[in-house]
């Protein structure tokens, strides 16, 4: 089985999420995690979950997406959404975007700072985004003690340099479509160790694609699985098993919460 790690499938309508689904468990995708960006997305993305069997979230606010102080209302409501079923599994998606134009760096920092806080108050894993920002969300997530819980690094896209200081921190690389033609990616993934990878397809809405079938699915995992067998010259069984492993392990006793609703037994 694969575990999409990282999507963002709230905002399509019930019965083409259930397509969505349909078509990634036909590669062996049996379970995504659907992050919030904004509270409404996340308050959709915690409704979804009793929808769909194989429908996770997250809960967080996306430094993109700060359109206003983190304020400590802004904290409770994500703490109750958190709270309000078990299979919020992760505090996703949260970090620090400093490309131009992007919110106010101190509104960004609070935000993720509190986000943290919150991730080690439930002892949730932390998914983290990180543009032109990658010394600046280390620093954070080592001030804030974020490798208490640990988490994943999102889309990873840097260097095995890069990923040698989040192994350090105590988070995964998480590995999407970029792997399939960036060489330098390739390259990374090479040296990073498997037991430090997960998969994910960071799937949403992309209509400025012309055609449909074009638009990023979990159904696409299994390619980036196929890549990175290839790259490391593994079986792709190898990588689908030890990438389930490693998001068992970041899961912590929420894994068992996902093991409760879909099958892991033939793998794990």
């Amino acid at each position: 089985m694969f575990i999409d790690s990282h999507v963002h499938l709230d905002s399509y309508h019930n019965a083409e999420i259930g397509e969505i689904l349909e078509r990634g468990r036909a590669v062996g995708v049996q379970a995504v995690i659907s992050a919030g960006t904004t509270l409404e997305s996340t308050k959709r993305a915690v409704e979804l979950t009793d929808v769909f069997p194989d429908f996770f979230a997250g809960v967080g606010i996306h430094p993109m997406d700060i359109s206003e102080p983190f304020t400590d209302d802004t904290y409770a409501q994500l703490r109750d959404m958190a709270l309000s079923t078990e299979k919020v599994l992760v505090i996703s998606e949260v970090g620090l975007d400093f490309m131009e134009g992007t919110p106010d760096r101190a509104d960004q920092y609070h935000a993720f700072r509190e986000q943290i806080r919150l991730a080690r108050e439930l002892k949730l894993p932390i998914v983290f985004h990180s543009r032109d920002a990658h010394e600046e969300s280390f620093r954070v997530l080592k001030e804030e003690r974020a490798y208490e819980i640990g988490g994943i690094m999102h889309y990873f896209q840097g260097d095995a340099k890069t990923a040698r200081k989040v192994i350090d921190l105590g988070f995964y690389i998480s590995l999407a479509r970029p792997l399939l033609r960036f060489s330098y990616l390739q390259d990374a993934a090479v040296e990073i160790p498997l037991a430090n990878i997960v998969l994910e397809t960071d799937a949403a809405p992309q209509p400025f694609k012309s055609k449909r079938e074009n638009w990023t699915e979990p159904r696409h995992v299994a390619i980036v699985a196929q890549k990175l067998a290839e790259l490391k010259d593994l079986p792709v069984s190898e990588i689908e098993e030890a990438t389930t492993r490693n998001m068992r392990d970041v899961l912590g006793d929420k894994w068992d919460v996902l093991a409760a609703h879909v099958n892991v037994a033939s793998i794990l």
